[in-house]
C-alpha cells in the first residue's frame, strides 16, 4: 500500500506533466506566430513578466510604458494558491525578463521556468533585503512539506510591508532594465529616482501615523502572521494570529485557537485584522468568543481599483485603518 508521500509525489509528477502537455500546443503556436508576424512597435519593446500585483505595479511605474509587460496574478489571487495557466508558459518562455519577489513566495514558479529553460531572465527583486525569519510559533508540520506556502523556506517572504524594502525592489529593478535595454536607461534610472522619494514620503507618513496610536495599543493579531516587517520597522508587536503560519493555505489546533483567545481577553486587544480575500470563518469564532472587532485589511495583492490599487495606496489605506483601530 502506497503511504501517503508517496501519493503525494506521484500526484505531482502526473499533472506536472499534464500541464506539459496542454501547454506544449499553446506554446508552439505562439512560436509560430512570433516569426511570422510583422514587426509592430510591441515587438520592439522589452518582454516582461512580473509575478504579484506589487511586483508588477512597480515595475510599471519605473518602466513608464517602455516595456511589454504580463502580470502573472490577477488582484485578488493569492500566490499560495496559484495555478498557472497555460498561456504563462508561452509569457515565461518569450520574456526577456522575468520579476520575482522571491524568498519562497513563488513555488508555482519553479515548474514554468523549469519548463522553458528562461531561468537566466529571473530577477529576485528582494535581492539585498535582509529577510526576517518566520515568526515564533509559525513551524512547519512534520507530515507536510512546509507551511504549504513557503515549502523548506524558513525566511519571511512579505517584504512589501516596508516600503524602504520597495525602495530595494526600484533599485534591482531600474538596474536590470537599464541593462538589458540601455537606449531607455535614462527612462528607467529618472523613474526609479522619482519613486524612490515617493517612498521616502510614505515612510514618514507612516511614521506620523504611527505615532497617533498609544504606544501601549499598538499591538496586533491578524488572521495569519504577514506583518512581520511592518511590526519591525514601526514599533509594533504581534501577539498573536489565528492562523500562526504565513500562509491561510496551513491549519492551527483548537489549543492554539484557545490560547489567543486567552491572549487577546488579557490584553484587551482591539481588534483582529483579517484579509481581504480569505475565507474569515475562524476569524469570526475567534471575534464571537472575545467581543472584538473584525477589521479588513488588503495582504497579498493589490485591489482592481480603489481602495488599494497601486502599492502606494495599499500601504495608505491599511496604515489608516489600523490607526483608525487602534487609537
Amino acid at each position: 500500500m502506497l503511504d501517503r508521500d508517496m501519493i503525494v509525489k506521484n500526484n505531482r509528477i502526473i499533472g506536472f506533466l499534464i500541464f506539459t502537455l496542454l501547454t506544449l500546443s499553446v506554446f508552439l503556436v505562439g512560436c509560430s506566430a512570433k516569426t511570422t508576424t510583422a514587426p509592430t512597435a510591441a515587438d520592439e519593446k522589452l518582454k516582461v513578466v512580473t509575478t504579484t500585483s506589487f511586483v508588477g505595479d512597480v515595475v510599471s511605474i519605473i518602466a513608464g510604458g517602455a516595456v511589454e509587460m504580463t502580470v502573472l496574478l490577477e488582484p485578488g489571487q493569492n500566490p499560495h494558491s496559484y495555478q498557472p495557466a497555460p498561456q504563462d508558459m508561452v509569457k515565461v518562455f518569450e520574456a526577456d525578463l522575468i520579476f520575482v519577489n522571491g524568498l519562497g513566495l513563488e513555488e508555482f514558479l519553479d515548474d514554468l521556468i523549469a519548463g522553458t529553460g528562461n531561468a537566466d531572465a529571473v530577477i529576485i527583486v528582494s535581492d539585498g533585503i535582509s529577510p526576517l525569519k518566520r515568526a515564533e510559533g509559525d513551524h512547519e508540520d512534520e507530515d507536510q512539506e512546509g507551511d504549504e506556502g513557503h515549502a523548506g523556506s524558513d525566511q519571511d517572504p512579505h517584504v512589501w510591508f516596508d516600503p524602504n524594502n520597495i525602495i530595494i525592489w526600484t533599485e534591482q529593478i531600474a538596474f536590470a532594465l537599464a541593462e538589458k535595454d540601455p537606449e531607455n536607461a535614462e527612462i528607467y534610472l529618472e523613474n526609479a529616482e522619482v519613486y524612490r522619494e515617493e517612498l521616502k514620503e510614505l515612510d514618514g507618513w507612516i511614521r506620523e501615523q504611527v505615532a497617533l496610536i498609544p504606544p501601549a495599543n499598538r499591538e496586533l493579531v491578524t488572521d495569519h502572521t504577514v506583518f512581520g516587517y511592518f511590526v519591525e520597522e514601526y514599533g509594533f508587536t504581534q501577539i498573536g494570529a489565528v492562523i500562526p503560519a504565513q500562509t491561510t493555505e496551513a491549519e492551527t489546533s483548537g489549543q492554539q485557537l484557545a490560547y489567543l483567545i486567552d491572549i487577546i481577553r488579557e490584553e484587551e486587544v482591539k481588534a483582529i485584522f483579517i484579509g481581504v480575500d480569505f475565507d474569515p470563518t475562524l476569524s469570526q469564532m475567534v471575534a464571537k468568543d472575545t467581543g472584538v472587532d473584525l477589521i479588513p485589511l488588503y495582504f497579498g495583492s493589490l485591489s482592481a481599483g480603489a481602495p488599494a490599487g497601486t502599492y502606494l495606496t495599499f500601504m495608505r489605506h491599511n496604515v489608516k485603518t489600523i490607526v483608525n483601530a487602534l487609537r
